[in-house]
């Protein structure tokens, strides 16, 4: 009988430094959100890609619902969501989100999902869907929606959900160009660039938005030519945070950058003509969103005000 062949061992885990760390979600706020999404059904990319800053914003009743379940159909090697097929889509789940954002009494909601490249749509009319019943239920409260690319498809889904007016469209880059073939081997970086040029050319009245996560191996002027792509294609807001690996089988982190290291690239991204920026090694897309639209709105008034 053949000797088992041995199991190659884990890298090592990186030790946190102190400013990367956070406390654990206990409060009594945490736990009424918990519930909430329990009782809707719903899914949250904070818990499903363990957000560092679930305890903070369940606290203050902030969740980023995830919409068309909880499966994925890829495996992208930064990300918690678990990978397979995925169930049926839940019909109730447009309403459940508004019923959501009118129980937790959000002024700006922020809606994601898993790719769904098993529908013909890739679940652009969920996202339609979600939009108009929370303008229907709760009618002041602004939408944020961070979609996937809708591999193959991403025209006529993006013509779609720009036709149900979010207040803020967000697609991540994640990364730069070089690294996509391991970090984000589903994904195209042009494509996704392309996505986000479509919206602001359909409608120049929708914020656009995009992050990226540093501390996979990118070197600095990759994230600076990165910058300069999404302002070739006229993004309003840029996010970047610390990469931090979910488990053992994912992409490990090459590097903790440092808060000053942050503080630089945000002042390049400013002078690059970014309407916001939001950089820090806790900053996620949705971290803080209500207060950075508010921000956003500002900027743009301003903006219009300087050009007469």
């Amino acid at each position: 009988m053949n000797a088992p062949l041995p199991v190659p061992p884990t890298a090592p885990r990186q030790r946190k430094p102190d400013w990367i760390r956070v406390k654990a979600p206990v409060s009594e706020g945490y736990a009424e959100t918990r519930r909430l999404m329990r009782s809707l059904n719903l899914a949250t990319v904070c818990e499903e890609a363990a957000c560092p800053n679930i305890g903070e914003c369940w606290t203050k009743k902030h969740a980023t619902v995830m919409i068309l379940g909880d499966t994925c159909t890829r495996a992208c090697a930064f990300c918690n969501v678990k990978t397979g097929m995925p169930r049926a889509v839940d019909a109730l789940e447009p309403q459940h989100t508004a019923d959501a954002a009118a129980a937790l009494g959000l002024k700006h909601i922020v809606v994601t999902s898993v790719d769904r490249d098993d529908l013909p749509d890739g679940g652009a009319s969920q996202f339609v869907k979600v939009i108009e019943a929370l303008r229907r239920t709760t009618p002041d409260t602004t939408i944020e929606i961070l979609t996937p690319d809708f591999r193959n498809k991403h025209d006529a889904a993006v013509e779609a959900i720009v036709a149900a007016r979010p207040d803020v469209y967000n697609h991540n880059l994640e990364t730069v160009p070089r690294l996509y073939p391991t970090i984000r081997p589903g994904a195209r970086y042009y494509a996704s660039l392309r996505l986000l040029e479509t919206v602001k050319k359909l409608d120049p009245s929708i914020f656009t938005k995009s992050g990226v996560m540093v501390g996979l191996g990118e070197q600095r002027r990759e994230v600076h030519q990165v910058m300069d792509d999404m302002r070739s294609a006229a993004i309003d807001f840029l996010t970047m945070g610390q990469y931090l690996q979910p488990t053992p089988r994912h992409a490990t982190v090459e590097e903790f950058v440092t808060p000053d290291a942050f503080k630089a690239y945000a002042a390049i991204a400013r002078a690059k003509g970014f309407l916001l920026v939001a950089a820090s090694p806790l900053t996620r897309s949705s971290y803080h969103a209500g207060d950075d639209f508010a921000k956003m709105q500002a900027a743009r008034a301003e903006q219009l005000a300087r050009m007469g």
